[in-house]
């Protein structure tokens, strides 16, 4: 880690920020829907607060936006509630973006970069700006991929190529959600865990603290190419689950996209 260089969101942010960012919603109003980086149905009154609620500047413009989320924000419902996805995606997902924009407004070169290449060459940033490029480019790509791999009708057993390769990693899929609960449990505080394709091409379970991405070269305990993530910050269930993350990672199952982790994954192995 960086030490005082690194700004590490703390457990106490992440709750303060779930209360305000829930006052902050509903003063938007149980209709206005914030789904688009600049939509016309709340981006505006959107930029207008900051992530405590309060009113700031505008946000930054740039070449990173909030992707749509691909379903209603109601459609995980009971495993996942309508407000907790309101306000990770249209709240937290948005001010990562918008902070990375900040952070690569005077770098064009690597304003250029879709996230996931950014995040792999950290050592390419300057060292004041590495920070914030790491904990926001990481929030950004790790969301992207979050909302792609969960899905209403999702679930059940793994199928395809990916299904093969946990039976024969793991022996099973039982074997596979004890395994990332456990790593999403062990992981004090804030952060992710993951299934990744290692360099070797075979799968592991790992967790990165904060928003760490496997794909940080010199940062993640564990390399590897992520096909499936799971958010363990409190903001991805306190509403919901309050302190018990035990249960938030058990219901999460039910809402996986099988078919989207598979797509990973054959990308993953070059398919």
């Amino acid at each position: 880690m960086n030490g005082a260089k690194t700004r590490m969101y703390s457990r106490r942010d992440a709750v303060a920020t779930l209360a305000a960012g829930a006052a902050g919603i509903a003063a938007l109003g149980a209709g206005a829907r914030l789904v688009g980086a600049g939509g016309s149905d709340g981006g505006a009154a959107r930029r207008a607060l900051g992530q405590d609620g309060t009113p700031t500047t505008a946000a930054p413009t740039g070449p990173y936006t909030l992707p749509p989320l691909p379903y209603d924000v109601a459609a995980l419902e009971p495993h996942i509630d309508t407000l907790t996805m309101r306000i990770h995606h249209d709240r937290h997902h948005q001010t990562y973006v918008d902070n990375l924009n900040k952070a690569v407004a005077d770098l064009p070169d690597l304003a250029a970069l879709d996230p996931v290449t950014l995040i792999q060459r950290l050592d390419r940033v300057p060292e004041e700006k590495r920070a914030a490029v790491r904990n926001n480019g990481g929030g950004h790509a790790n969301h992207a991929l979050f909302w792609e791999i969960i899905g209403p009708g999702g679930g059940g057993e793994p199928t395809g190529a990916v299904g093969d390769a946990i039976a024969a990693a793991f022996g099973g899929f039982a074997a596979l959600r004890e395994a990332v609960e456990a790593a999403g449990l062990a992981r004090f505080g804030s952060g992710w865990a993951w299934l990744i394709v290692g360099a070797d091409g075979k799968l592991a379970v790992t967790s990165t603290p904060n928003q760490d991405n496997p794909l940080m070269a010199g940062v993640a305990d564990v390399p590897g190419t992520p096909v499936l993530g799971v958010d363990v910050w409190e903001h991805a269930y306190y509403l919901k689950y309050q302190n018990k993350r035990k249960d938030y990672l058990a219901a999460w199952w039910n809402t996986v996209n099988w078919d989207a982790v598979n797509e990973r994954f054959a990308a993953a192995q070059g398919g």
